[in-house]
């Protein structure tokens, strides 16, 4: 199953709103960044999950559902590129969020470890910071849910009992990874 949503952070130098269109694998929480834009309409979106879909290529087979609110921005054509390869979108109902409650939870973790404590200069800093986040989401941040595991481990998890730990800080700081001292 598949939760996609769109979340906005405002740019400090344009004063312009950036939105971020993002897919969610629900089994193991991974996290597709799809696009960044100013202005989301119908066509880019149904761009980008077309994007989405090349990309995953064989993992569609065990994708059956798509979870997504009932915005705009998601034209008819979206739904017909994931009806195409077999992934029916189930919209959300009216004014109830916490239906989507996968998507709307890594928003929340996304303001809250990144977006809230950084300003953003423009979109190319939006996406560089974006990417780094991601790559650290995807493979390194603990998750509750699969037991602190991440969705895609890159290291093994560090064992804090015997031997010295090393702090890798990412984004100036702001995120921190701990990996075994060698």
């Amino acid at each position: 199953m598949l939760a996609c949503d769109f979340f906005h952070v405002d740019c400090v130098l344009t004063l312009k709103r950036i939105y971020v269109f993002f897919v969610l694998e629900v089994g193991s929480r991974y996290v597709h960044v799809l696009g960044t834009t100013t202005n989301p309409d119908g066509r880019w979106t149904t761009q980008q999950i077309r994007n989405l879909v090349l990309d995953l290529g064989d993992r569609l087979d065990g994708l059956r559902f798509l979870i997504r609110d009932r915005a705009g921005q998601f034209a008819a054509s979206f739904d017909a590129v994931l009806a195409d390869v077999g992934i029916e979108a189930i919209r959300i109902p009216p004014r109830s969020p916490q239906a989507n409650c996968y998507a709307e939870r890594f928003v929340l973790t996304t303001r809250t470890e990144l977006t809230d404590r950084m300003l953003i200069l423009n979109e190319r800093h939006l996406r560089a910071v974006l990417a780094e986040y991601v790559r650290h989401y995807n493979g390194r941040r603990p998750d509750r849910s699969r037991e602190l595991r991440p969705p895609r481990p890159t290291h093994p998890a560090a064992d804090l009992n015997f031997q010295r730990i090393k702090r890798q800080r990412l984004l100036g700081g702001l995120i921190n990874e701990y990996e075994r001292a060698v």
